[in-house]
């Protein structure tokens, strides 16, 4: 990346709205601006605008054409959001004359900014570091309290701070053992072995606290995996659509009518579930068909929660043959059984229904009755997904791992700091011990980009939304 040149992009959000923001950074963004720019002060010239306010003026094309109206904020290094001379012009949101002001500010000097490029700047000039410029990322995609809450943590650098925390205990560990190893010779300890055990123990229980969070941390940035399954025709793509309030499946009387796996999220008093609609079990000689199956197990086995859908108008047999590919692939996870289009049917009928489904499944799991069409008892059903979430209260404090990047390398430290102690409790050399303090240390700087390549950043701002 090149990071002496001045880049420019729209920031704002693609569309039209009300007011677009165009922004500006590098060090000849003032500059360049001064090119475009006139302020309805005349005689006052950007260069001498006060820093973090705002000056009223027109761009005006190489033509003297006006191209619009705008306000002008100038923010001068180190003390703006990527630590450089920074400029952000806000004008009209017509997308016309957004392209007209990049074409413009490009035309006089500017590079159009690549994705993710002003928080890779920030991250460059120690703005922040690697975790927080990816929690910006989580901030602009934050879909419910809980993830804005904690990706506005981990910005703030609530993870970070942990981190640093360990990486300077590990280095104080490394240090002793280091030295001791100065004086092998004379057989110096300089490090009381019981402190260093305890040392490595605690550090063992923060990095295994961090890593076990993810499983929390990854339900409330991406939502619960919950499957929907069942034969076909059984009302899956209903339910999907009754539960997103919008058609998103496309629901038919024909049998097989969806082969593929269709996503989407939904917020639930708060919680965030990824639900998705399978293709529905039946033997079928359609080679499509087929792989829409295949692949309805490989996301059931992938699911925390699995809503399995039953025709409870239809034949006793099915419901039997359905039970024996299903329950196989809901060991250990939270499983509703949904007996669906119960509003055609009498109390007797319905508890029939459940007795045999009580019989057949020998997991633990809850039966309810529901019509995805009427969208009869789909406010409990909604409850009961609430409730089986469990996912504990965080509060602005709590630092959570949601990112699997961070994830893996917290892992990868545990196995370290696990080979430290084994190493204390063995007698291990020291020249061992410290090579497995600083593999530890190696991966937690990972993830805060102390230690990094070109390809992990490059793969990393790649994601980002380009003006960001």
């Amino acid at each position: 990346m090149i990071t002496n040149d001045t880049i420019c992009a729209i920031s704002t959000a693609p569309g039209i709205g009300g007011i677009a923001v165009i922004r500006i950074s590098g060090k000849d963004a003032v500059l360049i601006t001064e090119r475009v720019y006139k302020p309805v002060r005349k005689e006052r010239l950007l260069t001498d605008q006060k820093p973090y306010t705002l000056s009223y003026g027109n761009i005006i094309d190489e033509k003297g054409m006006i191209i619009d109206e705008v306000m002008v904020a100038r923010f001068v290094a180190p003390h703006s959001f990527t630590g450089e001379d920074t400029i952000e012009i806000s004008c009209h949101g017509s997308l016309y004359i957004q392209q007209q002001i990049i074409a413009l500010l490009i035309r006089n000097g500017c590079r159009s900014a690549l994705p993710g490029e002003f928080t890779q700047r920030a991250f460059v000039n120690g703005k922040m570091d690697l975790s927080q410029a990816e929690a910006v990322a989580d901030l602009i995609a934050s879909t419910s309290a809980s993830a804005h809450r904690l990706a506005l943590n981990q910005m703030r650098g609530g993870f970070s701070n942990e981190l640093a925390k360990l990486r300077t205990q590990l280095l104080d560990f490394a240090s002793l053992i280091e030295l001791e190893l100065d004086f092998s010779e004379e057989e110096v300890e300089f490090a009381d072995r019981s402190k260093l055990i305890d040392l490595a123990l605690h550090i063992k229980m923060v990095i295994c606290k961090l890593a076990d969070s993810f499983k929390v941390g990854n339900a409330i940035k991406n939502g619960i995996p919950t499957a929907i399954i069942g034969e076909t025709n059984a009302g899956k793509s209903t339910l999907l659509n009754c539960l997103l309030h919008e058609d998103r499946a496309l629901v038919s009387d024909i049998h097989g009518t969806t082969r593929d796996v269709i996503e989407d999220t939904t917020v639930l008093q708060g919680i965030t579930f990824r639900f998705i609609d399978t293709a529905g079990i039946r033997d079928t000689q359609d080679k499509i068909e087929s792989m829409g199956i295949e692949r309805t197990f490989r996301k059931l086995d992938q699911a925390v929660i699995i809503l399995w859908m039953i025709d409870a108008t239809g034949m006793n047999e099915n419901i039997i043959r359905s039970a024996g590919r299903i329950i196989q692939h809901c060991e250990g996870k939270t499983l509703f059984v949904l007996l669906n289009k119960t509003d055609k049917l009498t109390g007797q009928e319905c508890e029939e229904k459940r007795e045999l489904v009580e019989s057949l499944i020998p997991l633990k799991h809850s039966i309810l009755f529901i019509s995805a069409k009427t969208n009869q008892g789909i406010d409990n059903l909604e409850n009961q997904l609430v409730t089986a979430a469990s996912l504990p209260e965080t509060g602005t404090d709590d630092v959570i791992v949601t990112n699997a990047r961070h994830y893996e390398a917290l892992l990868h430290a545990q196995e370290a700091i696990s080979r430290v102690l084994d190493g204390l409790h063995s007698g291990i050399s020291g020249d061992f011990l410290a090579q497995d303090i600083r593999e530890c240390m190696h991966y937690l700087g990972e993830i805060t980009g102390q230690i990094s390549t070109d390809e992990i950043l490059g793969n990393i701002f790649s994601k980002f939304c380009i003006g960001k």
